[in-house]
């Protein structure tokens, strides 16, 4: 009784900030105004698109069995609609994130869990298939999958930074990638070229706390990352504050150019601002790179 006990309490434990986060993300997507329409477009039909390997999560029936027969793995006949209309996300959730400069302000990773399911708010009423760039949930419509979809953002990541998983990114969909991109970008790169590989346009918004832009610090400082891999000491912090500001400047340049080269777009996000203008850039950059 007191394993199943334990289980159930981490289980609540888990489960707990999911109302609260869906509530946000309705209340959010209320705040931007679409059109009656919202995104659905003229040509695309039920005409065959392609076939591409099964995911987990995909329903039986919609594996063409005659072309998985022909093969040793299961294949999903995927019409234009489908292929056109999947909008995949990747939201940052390392340690990193789970960081404020100020208790009235919010967490980095508050922001991009609220930001990323408003916007599946608004891509579900508009009839888009949603889901995540790893394997874990393919893209699907509906109501249900938003709550798979928020019940994946609360669970967070023991890992001090994070990295994009593109296993299951399908060809030809749109994706959304929601970090503060402050590590290493070799993982990143390397996403946005396998994306690239595969026609997948998206876009790039950078979270940051405002205290990450301005570097107020003086003095005896020390620098720890919230995960705590990463430990620095100085006695005069201000000394660093011009070659930090360079260094941020040179990270959100390298984003903008590589949206850029890829065919993304790029933009910043500040905790300290109102996230309805962040999820309004972020519906319409989305049109922009369909």
């Amino acid at each position: 009784m007191t394993q199943a006990t334990d289980l159930r309490s981490r289980a609540e434990d888990l489960a707990a900030p999911l109302p609260p986060l869906l509530a946000a993300a309705e209340h959010l997507a209320s705040t931007v105004m679409l059109g009656e329409h919202g995104r659905r477009r003229a040509g695309m039909g039920d005409e065959f698109w392609q076939y591409r390997p099964a995911l987990p999560g995909d329903e039986a029936r919609s594996i063409d069995w005659r072309r998985s027969g022909q093969a040793d793995a299961s294949f999903v006949r995927e019409k234009e609609w489908q292929a056109a209309q999947s909008v995949l996300f990747w939201v940052d959730q390392a340690q990193s994130l789970n960081f404020s400069s100020s208790k009235d302000l919010p967490q980095k990773a508050e922001v991009a869990r609220a930001l990323a399911l408003a916007s599946m708010v608004l891509l579900t009423r508009a009839g888009e298939r949603i889901g995540l760039t790893d394997l874990s949930l393919p893209a699907r419509s509906g109501e249900m999958q938003l709550v798979r979809l928020g019940e994946a953002l609360v669970r967070g990541d023991a890992a001090d930074y994070g990295a994009p998983d593109v296993s299951g990114m399908t060809p030809n969909s749109r994706a959304v990638f929601i970090s503060d991109f402050l590590t290493d970008p070799a993982p990143l790169e390397r996403a946005l070229t396998e994306a690239a590989d595969r026609g997948v346009k998206g876009v790039l918004l950078q979270v940051l706390d405002p205290q990450e832009e301005a570097f107020p610090f003086d003095g005896r400082t020390i620098f720890e990352s919230v995960g705590k891999s990463v430990v620095h000491e100085t006695l005069k912090a201000r000394d660093l504050r011009d070659r930090y500001l360079e260094r941020l400047a040179e990270r959100k340049a390298m984003l903008s150019d590589l949206a850029q080269v890829t065919g993304w777009q790029y933009g910043c996000h500040h905790t300290d601002k109102p996230m309805s203008a962040a999820l309004l850039w972020l519906y319409q950059a989305l049109e922009r790179v369909h």
